[in-house]
């Protein structure tokens, strides 16, 4: 969750110049007390008024439709009929996003939906678990999910526009090794998330006692050999840009190409149905590319709708945090909260789409969960959710 303080300047003592995450579900935990010691404070990094019912109410429903809708993808895809290049990306996809919304829901539940938002957080291990549950992990697979989408958007291009290319690069193999280093450099570029924040115990007066609280502050290594200014202004311009700019032009880019030859397409089969000879083969085949085509158009911008205004608020602050400060951080906290909230709402959308728009997913998904005679019926399967007849030159589709 993109979190952002007003009070982050590029001269701060301890707060991060771009303090804040533009990623899903994480926590900056700022707050000062007399004596500028920063603590964990989770009641003071966003508007309560609309974190409490978005994350303590609602996120807890939308977990467990996330989980059964995603499990449902990710069993569909991974049936042997099933298991094409293209919907593997697509169980990777549902995977990922379930995980971001999983790892740190019980977090969210304990300090939300319980009400201890407003507690002091102890001991050390407990803050750096908080971390890696709330920061980490949630943006390694948030960023996988990203840079997976974008994978989805150029296989389907090239099956699309460039079809004697994908006996080449879109095979099984390419894919989970494609899938693989995503992962990997996911978790580089959050890797020094883990160890840039040190953690100790303080005593605080908390309602009229002396209760122990987790201090956070900057690495040394941070502050003594990077600098806070350079780490966190080269860790929010790098997202900024690979996580978020380029994915999403080149996204908006490829849903463009695909449904200006998905018209064209259509102008084909209509000449073709239009023809004396009317080949039926060649016009199925058609509207079926087509079909799954405009499945993953839509794919693509429902993702496209949430996470851009992600990026111009991170790209915003960005700007108000190193340049010239102009930002509304009460405003803009309270737009995050909700943009954040429609990102998780956008989790289980996938299979609605597929359901929707794929007759075989709705077949297989059928014969899985709706019928006893799926044994009979599996080995006569021979289409993909988007790849229509399995050749090995090229994915047709549904």
């Amino acid at each position: 969750m993109l979190e952002l303080d007003p009070n982050s300047t590029a001269s701060s003592d301890y707060l991060d110049p771009c303090a804040g995450n533009s990623s899903l579900l994480n926590f900056t935990l700022v707050e000062l007390n007399s004596m500028d010691i920063a603590y964990i404070n989770v009641t003071k990094e966003m508007p309560i008024n609309y974190a409490v019912p978005l994350y303590g109410y609602l996120m807890p429903i939308l977990l467990l439709i996330t989980i059964v809708a995603n499990t449902l993808i990710v069993v569909v895809l991974s049936k042997r009929h099933m298991r094409t290049p293209t919907n593997i990306v697509l169980m990777s996809m549902a995977l990922c996003d379930m995980c971001t919304l999983l790892v740190p829901a019980p977090w969210l539940i304990y300090m939300y939906t319980f009400g201890n938002h407003y507690k002091p957080l102890a001991p050390v291990p407990l803050c750096y678990t908080w971390n890696v549950m709330h920061e980490f992990l949630p943006n390694l697979f948030h960023t996988a999910s990203i840079w997976l989408t974008l994978i989805l958007a150029v296989q389907r291009y090239i099956y699309v526009c460039h079809a004697p290319l994908a006996r080449r690069f879109c095979t099984m193999p390419n894919v989970y090794k494609c899938i693989g280093y995503i992962l990997f450099a996911s978790a580089l570029h959050q890797s020094p998330r883990m160890i840039d924040s040190d953690y100790s115990l303080i005593q605080i007066t908390w309602n009229n006692k002396l209760v122990d609280v987790c201090r956070k502050k900057s690495a040394d290594w941070v502050e003594n050999y990077i600098t806070i200014d350079v780490y966190y202004i080269c860790y929010y311009v790098f997202r900024l840009v690979f996580v978020h700019l380029v994915p999403c032009i080149a996204l908006v880019t490829l849903n463009l190409l695909l449904f200006r030859t998905l018209k064209q397409a259509q102008k084909r089969r209509d000449i073709l149905l239009s023809s004396k000879k009317n080949p039926k083969n060649e016009c199925k085949k058609l509207r079926d590319s087509n079909c799954t085509t405009l499945m993953l158009i839509v794919v693509v911008s429902v993702f496209l709708i949430v996470e851009i205004p992600l990026a111009v608020v991170t790209m915003l602050h960005i700007i108000s945090s190193s340049i010239i400060e102009f930002l509304d951080y009460d405003v803009a906290n309270t737009l995050i909260i909700f943009t954040n909230f429609f990102i998780i709402l956008s989790y289980p959308i996938n299979f609605a789409i597929y359901c929707g728009m794929s007759r075989q997913f709705r077949e297989t998904f059928k014969e899985l969960f709706m019928t006893r005679a799926s044994s009979a019926r599996n080995g006569s399967s021979r289409y993909s959710i988007v790849n229509g007849p399995r050749t090995c030159t090229n994915e047709t589709v549904l």
